[in-house]
């Protein structure tokens, strides 16, 4: 029987973040899928796949600051660095030691920063159209953020009616709801002033330094990416196989930037038989799926 998910709230330094959790009987959170949501995101976005994973293992979805329920406070670190320290307070409070992390947009730069200074307790890494961005040249919305004054006027005059058509134009496959969803996660002030501060402070040579301290250890690693993604170019997911040389690169034909919210199914099917492979202790019966 899979675990029963429930919301924690969980406090690192003075920020609170809430979580969904799924601990196994018998197997606590020792050993955790951890999901970690990017921009706009929250652990809501997870619930399609965590209802299947937690069948299987114990699982991690936090709010990350300025995100969802997560505190928004003007004070706080919205940097990569700030967010890679926040994800492994909440993995250290949870007690998780042994890690799958699960990633997309903006959670790969943090969970991988996270990572590379932390590489023997990372047991999987699986990255949903994100990872190690190389070369990567910044996309249309990310260069207005980027621009002072620009990205507060844009900020300022993004209505949720203007956020819902620029998701719906740029994601066609994804379902309403989710847009209705993703929209209404970016609309808060504290969340589009996080923006700002993340996209303004992050530089190419934080992605440069992450490839040796994860390539020496050939961490057991798969891609799984939506090759009609207008914000993270498709040759990303071939660039992933240098910070992870023998990473399993899969590719969604037709697929959006939200890879799993409009493909669920597929994958699923290659999520889970690839942390089964890589989990210590299984909850699952019979062979994989």
């Amino acid at each position: 029987m899979g675990a029963t998910v429930v919301r924690r709230q969980v406090v690192v330094g003075d920020v609170r973040s809430p979580v969904l959790v799924g601990e196994h009987a018998g197997g606590g959170l020792r050993e955790a899928v951890v999901f970690v949501h990017g921009n706009p995101g929250s652990a809501a976005d997870w619930r399609p796949l965590l209802e299947s994973v937690s069948e299987h293992a114990a699982v991690v979805a936090p709010d990350m600051p300025g995100f969802g329920g997560a505190e928004k406070r003007r004070d706080m670190d919205y940097t990569v660095a700030g967010y890679a320290d926040h994800l492994g307070g909440i993995i250290d409070a949870l007690g998780v030691e042994r890690i799958h992390l699960v990633a997309h947009d903006f959670g790969g730069p943090w969970s991988l920063t996270w990572a590379a200074a932390n590489v023997d307790r990372l047991a999987s890494v699986s990255l949903l159209n994100t990872g190690v961005l190389l070369d990567y040249q910044w996309h249309r919305m990310a260069r207005i953020w980027r621009t002072p004054l620009i990205g507060e006027i844009f900020q300022a005059s993004a209505t949720a009616a203007l956020t819902r058509a620029l998701l719906a134009h740029d994601n066609p496959g994804l379902d309403r709801s989710w847009v209705e969803h993703l929209a209404a996660i970016f609309s808060p002030w504290g969340t589009k002033r996080a923006i700002l501060e993340l996209y303004r402070s992050t530089t190419p040579a934080m992605m440069d330094r992450l490839v040796a301290p994860l390539s020496t250890k050939d961490i057991p690693c798969q891609v799984i990416w939506g090759n009609h993604d207008v914000y993270l170019p498709i040759e990303q997911a071939q660039r992933q196989r240098e910070p992870f040389p023998s990473a399993q690169v899969h590719v969604i034909d037709g697929a959006g930037h939200w890879v799993w919210l409009e493909r669920p199914q597929q994958v699923t099917d290659l999520l889970l038989p690839f942390l089964h492979r890589h989990l210590a202790t299984s909850h699952a019966t019979g062979s994989d799926r």
